[in-house]
């Protein structure tokens, strides 16, 4: 009996437990319904770089766009490393014109009076000095005609030093001139270096434009005409002594200056160096018989970049900063560069190394200014790749990830097929 009653007992408790989570679960519909996760952002058509389009063309259309393909391979490279640098003014591209006797300035008739950056011809007149007179009077009083006196004494001796400075120019001219015939006839007997042609050649362009510069003053100094007998002076005509830009001006009509005082300076920027400090650590690495390339401040290389040539000039240094400075000439008749502008120089390394390449013709840019290829998967189709270029030797571009060699990519026709990617070709 007891038995029976311990069954029932457990029979029970097995109902009411049964029944508790039911019951616990009708009292949970009274509480508040929990809210969706909402994401705080939403992407229409998300596509990974991974995945990008892929283009597949008529047989029609690859003969109607002419492309062409080069396999990617793995080629020796001539290395380059980029420096900052400054382009300067070469010696004896800026000059300073000075008044050779005491007077008053004027402007020359019907021109106008000239201004810092206006561009000028070699020989063109740009302003007038009127010695000890001023342009209201015509004759010598007893005192001006002893300022007369000194004036004259002053431009003989101006006279003569002039001419001693063209004979002492044409003098270093002519060492420089045998010098550099020496330097090409031991490199043609294979006695000499090319290094020694060329410092020989800068040495002589050097002493042609200092001559020329003489010459210039010497001119200026002959044309100084002095009427004593009548006593009146001529105007003196200032001409510019070489093509380029006004740089400063620091006189203006009717002023009254000294003799020896300056009047204007003038720049050729036709022909500027390119100065390019260098760590010391580095020299021993570096090929400074190569050319060096000159882009922008952001090192990324275009068909705008030029490749400047080494000069021989004499060696500076920076020693606080534990630099010395390298040379290049970088010819600017277009006008391009700027005394004073920074630019990157790439200087070549020594030896080459194996690197991964493909031709630079292959390469587009994005408007982000990223680099792309098309590489072709079978006869008709082509999809684009991301690459990172390092630098670039010649036609070929060294790549430093994103592709792998033997690879084929498009090299003509690569603008053609982003037109058909992104929907603006027809």
């Amino acid at each position: 009996m007891r038995t029976v009653q311990m069954r029932i007992s457990t029979s029970l408790a097995a109902c009411i437990l049964s029944v508790v989570p039911s019951f616990t679960v009708g009292c949970n519909k009274t509480s508040a319904p929990s809210k969706e996760h909402v994401s705080p952002a939403k992407t229409s058509h998300p596509v990974a770089e991974a995945s990008l389009n892929t283009i597949e063309l008529t047989a029609d259309a690859v003969t109607r766009l002419g492309l062409q393909t080069a396999v990617v391979e793995e080629r020796s490279m001539i290395r380059t490393r980029p420096y900052g640098a400054d382009i300067v003014l070469p010696t004896g591209a800026a000059v300073i014109v000075s008044a050779p006797l005491a007077g008053t300035i004027s402007a020359v008739v019907k021109q106008t009076f000239p201004e810092p950056g206006q561009r000028v011809e070699a020989g063109k007149t740009l302003l007038n000095l009127l010695p000890l007179l001023s342009p209201e009077r015509s004759v010598l009083t007893p005192a001006e005609r002893i300022r007369f006196a000194e004036a004259k004494q002053a431009l003989a001796q101006s006279r003569i030093d002039a001419d001693g400075v063209v004979q002492q120019a044409t003098v270093q001219v002519d060492a420089a001139r045998i010098a550099l015939e020496r330097a090409e006839r031991l490199l043609k007997d294979m006695a000499g270096t090319a290094r020694a042609v060329d410092e020989s050649t800068a040495q002589l362009q050097l002493a042609e434009k200092a001559l020329l510069a003489a010459m210039a003053r010497k001119k200026l100094v002959d044309g100084v005409k002095l009427d004593e007998e009548a006593g009146t002076l001529e105007p003196i005509a200032i001409p510019s002594p070489l093509s380029g830009i006004v740089r400063t001006i620091q006189v203006r009509p009717g002023v009254l200056i000294a003799a020896g005082a300056p009047l204007f300076e003038v720049m050729d920027e036709t022909d500027l160096w390119v100065k390019v400090p260098v760590y010391v650590g580095d020299i021993t690495e570096l090929d400074l018989t190569q050319s060096a390339r000159i882009t922008l401040l952001d090192g990324r290389h275009s068909d705008a970049d030029l490749f400047v040539k080494p000069a021989a000039l004499p060696p500076t240094s920076i020693p606080l900063a534990a630099a010395v400075d390298v040379y290049f000439t970088l010819p600017n008749g277009s006008h391009a560069f700027q005394p004073g502008q920074k630019v990157a120089a790439h200087l070549t390394l020594k030896g080459d190394s194996k690197q991964v390449a493909l031709p630079w013709s292959a390469v587009i840019h994005d408007v982000y200014g990223g680099q792309w290829v098309y590489e072709q998967k079978t006869d008709r189709t082509f999809v684009r790749q991301r690459v990172d270029v390092g630098w670039v030797d010649g036609e070929w571009a060294a790549v430093r990830r994103g592709i792998q060699p033997g690879t084929r990519v498009v090299t003509a026709g690569a603008a053609e097929l982003a037109g058909t990617e992104f929907g603006f070709a027809k």
